[in-house]
């Protein structure tokens, strides 16, 4: 006979008698960091080879750094058409079931980030090659809000109350594991070949990479979403789609604020991954190998910092947390211009300071007022959420850094990082009001 024990829910109290077929938090966490850094796999690779490897063969009609610019506008749609894909992949799921929307949405995601190392270049196709490239980059964003599947708010929602901050921050994970195997697939390849010979195949064995990593990273995910007992979580917390036109009247306003809350986070997502490496690649082309490497350093860095956020938010709250490092990255903002100006030393300092925030901070911006929606919309109100933050923070953040910063200077990073950062300390405001009131009301 298999051993049991009883699983409660702050909200509901005894859910069931565990046996060893039913899913444990930590079951989850592990579906969850998977299939994270499947996604941010993808969306590096891309974002890495929008510096090293587009500018030269979709843009070669134009100097670097408008090359490098229309590669970031490229990177920039995949968050645009995001929540359109959340709500195709809401709508499937309806039809068909959670298991059928995500073994959709990662093929698609899965054959899109293939098909781009595929593709011919501009000298050999003109303009289709750029079409082609645009079209699957948008691939990528409808079919990573078609992934959402519901196991971060579950594995919240299963996690013990004093250890919400801990178990918030591991779907987060995936975000530096993804980041460091993309740059190191990239690194190796970069530099294992001359220039000519990268640029003509060379930079497409990353993207080939990454249709095996979905497949491992699918089937982990379906482990899961297959399961009845998955399906009985998801139904006793109501972890169904809803649709627009409840959700929105009715508690829309927490997707606004939930966004902005995270806002510093999001912003300083792409001006430490993927920025500073355009920056570099722009003013001093022979150091890059170096500096993926500090990248990579810093990487490393971030997750540690990540864990290290679960344990301090357990500890003070997480909006509390939020909101103090939003002042830290405000102080870190601030001194960023002469970091990354300041050579070798200084773009270490960069990047290591700036990976340890991230980390902290991403680590916890996650659905951290999404425990504001009611039960039957928060499976959607938290999709939609982590779709606004991205295209409000991360989505133009690199091609708006990069055009400011070669027209005005690297003290543009100040006023934008200053953005997000005030961004979210009136959200975190805004939000500690509106419980206030809730509960005066009550």
């Amino acid at each position: 006979m298999a051993p049991s024990s009883t699983l409660t829910s702050p909200q509901s109290g005894p859910l069931t008698t565990r046996t060893d077929e039913d899913l444990a938090p930590g079951d989850i966490a592990v579906g969850v960091i998977i299939g994270r850094a499947s996604e941010y796999f993808d969306f590096f690779v891309f974002g890495i080879a929008s510096v090293l490897v587009f500018p030269q063969v979709f843009f070669p009609f134009t100097d670097q750094l408008t090359g490098t610019l229309y590669a970031f506008l490229v990177f920039a749609l995949a968050f645009v058409v995001r929540p359109v894909g959340t709500l195709i992949g809401m709508e499937i799921q309806r039809k068909f079931g959670r298991s059928t929307k995500l073994t959709v949405a990662l093929f698609l995601l899965g054959c899109s980030t293939v098909a781009m190392g595929l593709l011919p270049g501009y000298n050999t196709a003109g303009e289709t090659a750029i079409v082609l490239l645009a079209l699957c980059r948008v691939g990528q964003g409808l079919a990573l809000g078609g992934s959402w599947d519901g196991l971060p708010s579950l594995l919240a929602l299963n996690a013990p109350p004093e250890r919400r901050g801990w178990y918030a921050m591991l779907g987060q994970l995936g975000a530096p594991l993804g980041f460091l195997v993309a740059s190191s697939v990239f690194l190796y390849v970069y530099s294992s070949l001359n220039s000519d010979d990268f640029l003509s195949w060379g930079w497409r064995f990353p993207f080939f990479t990454a249709f095996a990593i979905n497949v491992v990273a699918l089937f982990a995910r379906l482990r899961l979403v297959v399961t009845h007992e998955y399906e009985k979580r998801m139904e006793e917390h109501e972890l169904d789609p809803a649709h627009l036109h409840e959700l929105l009247p009715a508690q829309g306003h927490h997707i606004v604020i939930g966004a902005f809350a995270a806002l510093a986070s999001y912003a300083l997502f792409h001006l430490v991954t993927v920025f500073p490496l355009s920056w570099v690649a722009l003013s001093d082309p022979t150091g890059i190998d170096d500096f993926m490497k500090m990248e990579l350093l810093g990487a490393a860095f971030a997750a540690v910092a990540m864990l290290m956020s679960g344990l301090i938010a357990d500890k003070v709250g997480r909006r509390n947390f939020l909101g103090s490092l939003a002042v830290a990255i405000g102080v870190f903002a601030v001194a960023a211009p002469f970091m990354l100006g300041g050579g070798k030393p200084g773009q270490a300092a960069f990047l290591l300071i700036g990976f340890v925030l991230l980390g902290l901070s991403y680590g916890q911006s996650a659905g951290s007022v999404t425990s504001n929606f009611l039960p039957h919309f928060r499976y959607t109100g938290a999709a939609l959420t982590a779709d606004l933050a991205w295209l409000l923070g991360a989505a133009f953040a690199p091609v708006v850094a990069l055009y400011l910063s070669s027209q005005f200077g690297l003290i543009s990073l100040t006023a934008y990082l200053m953005s997000g950062c005030l961004g979210t300390l009136i959200a975190l405001r805004v939000n500690k009001r509106l419980q206030a009131a809730a509960v005066v009301h009550d």
